[in-house]
């Protein structure tokens, strides 16, 4: 049977999606032997303090950001399949989006990862591992240069490399359709391994953005993935990371692209390919994304 959850802090939206979820799961629930993971609710941004919600009280703590067209919603579906008696969660909204939507700011590299420590600080976790998606999967290769001694390592999902996405002034112009047009962003959905789906896929993945982010906070962190290169301050770093990738994304994110960028640069870098999934794994094959970074991270930890 699965344990109540304090909902008192649900916002409307969050309460239709966990209604939403608890239906997809109905039928895993009926066989399920083992409660809900433990979960604090969500906690909206206040002061300088990330919006995010912590799920787990193991000793591994690890914390989790998003990509550019989501929020923490895009991980609701791997929430299930999280080993919560071996770690902490701690999944964090960047700010401008979801429960960290009424933070502005720089919309930098450097500003989210003093937001991730502050966040980790917070919760009393001094030493973790870090997941990124996508341009947060560029945001959590810095982590280690900036706190060397905290992070333990580094799960980097469809990741942006520390040398950024370089795009010439046509793809720009396609980026910056993305955030104001949906055809554009359909577009840009289809490509990255949405064609292997339906119409339905595509408009849930749109209403997921739309929903998300502020378009402030777009154009911020836009010009950060595609502005920012630290790759000559990461190589050598030592620390573990593991890039996890979808075999139906764009080139610039499957293989040879992914081995060309990350492993001059890191040491002790591995990649694993998911044969189901384009550009967003957690939401289109979550027990794998789970079970493989909870593998990862509990090597690392051995």
């Amino acid at each position: 049977m699965q344990s109540q959850t304090d909902t008192s802090s649900d916002t409307p939206s969050l309460t239709r999606r966990r209604c939403f979820m608890s239906m997809a799961a109905l039928p895993l629930v009926a066989c399920a032997t083992s409660p809900s993971p433990p979960d604090d609710g969500a906690r909206p941004a206040h002061g300088l303090l990330p919006g995010h919600r912590r799920i787990g009280n193991g000793p591994e703590a690890v914390l989790v950001m998003h990509e550019w067209l989501g929020d923490h919603a895009n991980w609701e579906p791997v929430w299930p399949y999280l080993d919560t008696a071996r770690f902490s969660y701690v999944f964090m909204d960047l700010r401008g989006y979801g429960w960290s939507k009424a933070m502005t700011g720089a919309y930098s590299v450097d500003e989210a990862v003093a937001d991730g420590l502050r966040l980790m600080d917070h919760h009393g976790l001094a030493r973790f591992h870090i997941v990124g998606h996508s341009m947060s999967g560029m945001i959590a290769q810095k982590f280690p240069l900036t706190a060397p001694s905290r992070v333990r390592s580094v799960v980097a999902i469809c990741p942006v490399p520390a040398s950024g996405f370089k795009a010439d002034e046509k793809t720009m112009a396609a980026l910056r359709a993305v955030i104001e047009d949906d055809a554009a962003a359909k577009k840009a959905i289809l490509a990255r391994g949405g064609t292997r789906y339906g119409d339905n896929w595509v408009n849930f993945k749109l209403a997921l953005a739309r929903r998300a982010s502020s378009r402030a906070a777009m154009y911020g962190y836009l010009k950060m993935f595609t502005g920012t290169d630290f790759a000559a301050q990461a190589r050598a770093n030592r620390t573990p990371i593991l890039a996890l990738i979808g075999k139906h994304d764009i080139p610039f994110y499957r293989e040879e692209s992914v081995r060309k960028n990350f492993a001059p640069l890191y040491p002790n870098f591995s990649l694993a390919v998911c044969e189901e999934a384009g550009h967003y794994p957690m939401l289109e094959a979550p027990v794998f994304v789970a079970g493989t970074m909870e593998k990862f991270i509990a090597t690392v930890s051995a």
